[in-house]
Parts: C-alpha cells; structure tokens; sequence
C-alpha cells in the first residue's frame, strides 16, 4: 500500500512538471512568483518520498528541509545565506533525534526476547585513536557495547557461547569495526547510517537458535559482520 502511494506521488509529480514545461515552451503561461525555485522539487520530492517509505533516516530528511529553505529562499522568505550554516547542524540535530528514537524503539521490540539480568552488566569496549582486539574463547556472551572512534575494534565470537538472545551495540565515528560470529546463532542488524554502513555477510538461517541483535550507528564509519 505505501509503495503504491509512493509511485502515484512520484508519477503525479513528473505530470505536472511535464505540464508545466509543456505550457511554457507554448506560451500558454508563465512561471510567476509561486513557481520561482521550482528546481527545489526535484530534491524535495525525492527526500519526501525516502522519508516516507522508510522514516525520518538523517540525510532524507536532512535534504527534504534544506530543499524546502531553498524554496522559500526563491520566494524572498529565508535568507539563503543562512542555508549552508545550517546544514550540517540539521543533519547532527535529526541524526541525534533518530538515534534516540530508534534507540527506544529498539528496546520495546525486544525486552520480552531479552534477559534484564544478563544484560545488566555487559562490558563496554572502546577504541578512540587507537585498535582493541576483543575474544569470547569458551565463555558466555550476554551482550556489549563497542564504540570506534577514529579507530578500530576487532570482535571475536567465533568460540563464545549464546545462551539466549543477546544485544550487541555498536557505535562507529571515523572507525570501523570487525565482527566475527559462530555460524549456530542467528544475526539482526539495525542500523543508523550516515556516510558509512554496515556490510552483514552472514547468511542463512537457524531455527530455534539464539539470536545476536546488532544496533549500529555508522558515521563517517563501517561495521563488518563475518
């Protein structure tokens, strides 16, 4: 139903710019004060169906407001001097904002799957300027939180025990981490990407078997799950 939204949005919006241009080279109208910044909808109606298909992730929505200054600055509303100042900090703004949300959001899906206790107590490992190599050799995982910062962090699980389901957050700045998981658990992975990404190379499926939920926020940053 939404992907059928979306394409009447999309297919309506290249009608009427048809129209438009067609009007135009025959003299039927003019683009008159309203229509002035007209070249903005080509970002805007794109970040707004991103936005719409799959939330407010970072960049869309960060290219749906910038687009939308653009517009009021052709039509004398905004001081298009100030567009550009503020680019980056809405970015940082709504990329802050949708970690917080998708953070919460991600704790109400799975605290029913997930032992508190065990997930009390999780170590923390953090790599900032400099490279940490982590190994679980025979012992239980109950989660963790790793954080790269302008550097990078290698962790084994290859020989680590799962006994229920575990969360493993990841937070990659300028950095990168390396994940390696035995092959009997099954993996989840939810993302934030802002110029960076996380490559899951696991594939394959295990009934029944316990689950590793990934969180990861990659700025400028990659994680690697092998």
């Amino acid at each position: 139903m939404k992907n059928k939204s979306n394409n009447i949005l999309i297919g309506t919006f290249l009608i009427l710019i048809g129209i438009g241009f067609a009007g135009r080279a025959l003299n039927l109208w003019h683009f008159s004060l309203f229509f002035r910044g007209w070249w903005t909808l080509f970002i805007i109606v794109p970040c707004l169906v991103s936005v719409a298909k799959n939330g407010f992730n970072p960049l869309p929505t960060a290219g749906l407001i910038i687009g939308l200054l653009w517009l009021l600055s052709a039509w004398n509303l905004f001081p298009s001097y100030l567009i550009w100042r503020l680019f980056f900090p809405i970015i940082f703004i709504i990329a802050g904002a949708n970690i917080l949300y998708k953070d919460s959001a991600r704790k109400k899906r799975t605290k029913q799957r997930i032992n508190p206790k065990a997930q009390a107590d999780t170590p923390e490992y953090s790599a900032i300027f400099s490279s940490q190599d982590i190994t679980f050799d025979y012992e239980t995982f109950n989660g963790s939180t790793i954080n790269a910062i302008f550097g990078g962090i290698d962790l084994n699980l290859r020989n680590a025990y799962f006994q229920e389901d575990v969360v493993l957050n990841c937070t990659s700045v300028f950095g990168g981490i390396d994940i390696h998981v035995p092959a009997n658990i099954n993996v989840q992975v939810s993302c934030i990407p802002i110029f960076g990404g996380v490559s899951n190379k696991r594939n394959g499926n295990n009934p029944g078997a316990p689950t590793l939920f990934i969180n990861a926020t990659c700025m400028f940053g990659g994680i690697d799950i092998q």
